[in-house]
């Protein structure tokens, strides 16, 4: 059975020492720490690598972090991979469950997360499925 499960959560981003190019380009990474809030009660620790362009609201992303906590008060681990895309300005996001990635009362889990920033804060919408409990 699918379920949704919404919230917010904060982040910290830290970046690391970036590549830049000649051209104006860069390559960038970023370490992230997110506390959840809501129906998922978590942490989450991970890792971004970003790439700039000369052109300016162009750029993309691929993140990977692990998520510490409960979901629908059932606990364990799983992580999320992020690709994103910002092009000329319109983004592109997708978050999803890596497979196979859910431990303890997690196992099985699977889904898709949605983030959204348009109020100033963090908010999400997790999109999941997750077999019965024993």
């Amino acid at each position: 059975m699918t379920t949704h499960a919404r919230g917010t959560f904060d982040v910290k981003v830290t970046p690391q020492p970036a590549d830049a190019y000649a051209d104006g380009g860069s390559l960038g990474r970023l370490t992230i720490d997110k506390q959840f809030h809501g129906d998922l009660d978590a942490t989450s620790k991970g890792q971004m690598l970003s790439a700039m362009t000369l052109v300016k609201g162009s750029a993309g992303y691929v993140a990977i972090e692990r998520v510490s906590g409960t979901l629908a008060g059932r606990r364990g681990t799983f992580v999320l991979q992020h690709t994103g895309t910002m092009s000329r300005g319109t983004p592109e996001l997708t978050v999803t469950v890596v497979p196979d990635s859910g431990t303890d009362e997690l196992t099985g889990l699977s889904g898709t997360m949605r983030i959204d920033t348009s109020g100033g804060g963090h908010a999400y919408e997790f999109t999941y499925t997750l077999p019965q409990s024993p």
